[in-house]
């Protein structure tokens, strides 16, 4: 299955099972490449947030006029900070960022459930190593690369490359089949293998 990619300076389309890494600095602009990459060509897709709560999600969907009626959101900081949930059919949670065992079976059950093209949005593994560590982050991306691979689906993974050194970036970049990269300025290059 191949899948329209509306990425500056990128290929007109992927196929299905890529990964890609999404590479910004930590006050980048990435809601901009995030949604564009979400709204083109999807059945249905997932946003994973370690940084922002649903309700944030909700309202950067709308902002950027992306279609919610086939959004899923996953919330992994709700809980730990105490914040009043409402899980429905479209809103789940889990304890915290380091709980990647739980991240990794709420996208493998979003995949398995939903029939189409699909798309997952990681926001970001720079919080899931910060609050886990770089290794369980590298081990949790590969687990989410291969279901991807599985259900012959795309994902987008955020990574802040101003918090992480040159050998973690490289970690991270080679698990990839391509990196997108967010510079300062705004601009955006888009590297495949």
């Amino acid at each position: 299955m191949e899948y329209t990619l509306a990425i500056e300076n990128g290929p007109e389309t992927i196929p299905g099972g890529t990964g890609l890494l999404l590479i910004h600095p930590s006050i980048g602009e990435t809601d901009r490449i995030d949604t564009d990459f979400l709204k083109a060509d999807t059945d249905a897709f997932l946003v994973v947030s370690t940084r922002t709560t649903a309700r944030e999600v909700e309202q950067k969907l709308e902002y950027y006029d992306v279609d919610e009626s086939t959004a899923t959101i996953l919330d992994t900081i709700s809980v730990e900070r105490g914040y009043s949930r409402r899980s429905g059919d479209d809103v789940h949670y889990v304890a915290s960022p380091d709980d990647l065992d739980g991240v990794v079976d709420s996208i493998e059950r979003f995949l398995a459930e939903h029939d189409g093209k699909l798309r997952v949005s990681i926001d970001s593994l720079t919080e899931m190593a910060y609050y886990a560590d770089e290794e369980a982050a590298q081990e949790a991306a590969a687990s989410i690369l291969e279901l991807l691979d599985e259900h012959d689906a795309v994902g987008l993974f955020h990574l802040s490359k101003e918090v992480h050194d040159d050998a973690h970036i490289d970690r991270f970049r080679e698990l990839f089949d391509g990196v997108v990269d967010l510079q300062a300025d705004g601009s955006v290059t888009v590297e495949m293998r």
